[in-house]
């Protein structure tokens, strides 16, 4: 059971947060891999510990940035790893994605989502293609429209997936009936946004 200290200090640190942030709690972040849709590739990411990099963490140890584990299927139906490579992550991204030509999407950051790269696109040989910051996509008016937590921007709530033709990952970041979505090119890391109203219609960035 809580102290009563640590009731008041729980409600006093609540009364101090401005009133567009809420709290948010991130468990740790933990070795992950993803595959792609037909499983010729999967990739498996190990998180870092650079923290001190992260928004929110300043005088935290920095080192370490998360590791991706390219893999690719043999002959045999075995993986053997492809490549290796440190990450643009400094803990280990929210989500990523695997092409069917082994292409990695990475989404967001640990515990900071919305901050640093927010989207990036790897090559299957692990070359960084793009990266994208949320002022490479959004005018500042914009992005301060997205909710805000004491260590997160939520840009994007809706549907996140690398499509059929394994040639576009797609991605929703405002619900109806301003239902607008962003398309990230997996041949040039191109990205598009999309707006429902006044009428659809596309732009790039």
């Amino acid at each position: 059971m809580l102290s009563r200290s640590a009731v008041v200090a729980a409600v006093v640190f609540g009364l101090i947060l401005p009133a567009h942030l809420c709290a948010d709690d991130w468990p740790g972040a933990q070795v992950r891999e993803v595959f792609s849709r037909d499983r010729q590739y999967f990739v498996r990411i190990t998180p870092g510990e650079s923290w001190g990099e992260t928004w929110g963490f300043a005088g935290a140890k920095k080192g370490k940035h998360a590791r991706a584990d390219f893999f690719r299927q043999q002959s045999d139906k075995g993986y053997r790893l492809e490549q290796t490579i440190d990450l643009l992550n400094p803990v280990a991204p929210v989500d990523f994605f695997v092409s069917n030509r082994g292409d990695l999407v990475t989404l967001d950051n640990w515990h900071n989502r919305g901050y640093g790269a927010v989207l990036a696109l790897y090559r299957a040989d692990g070359k960084l293609l793009k990266n994208y910051k949320l002022a490479d996509l959004f005018p500042k008016k914009e992005i301060d429209s997205f909710p805000h937590s004491e260590s997160s921007i939520m840009w994007h709530t809706g549907a996140t997936y690398i499509d059929d033709a394994q040639g576009i990952f797609y991605m929703g970041y405002r619900e109806a009936p301003d239902y607008r979505d962003l398309m990230l090119e997996l041949a040039n890391g191109s990205v598009r946004l999309c707006a429902s109203l006044p009428k659809y219609h596309c732009w790039h960035r």
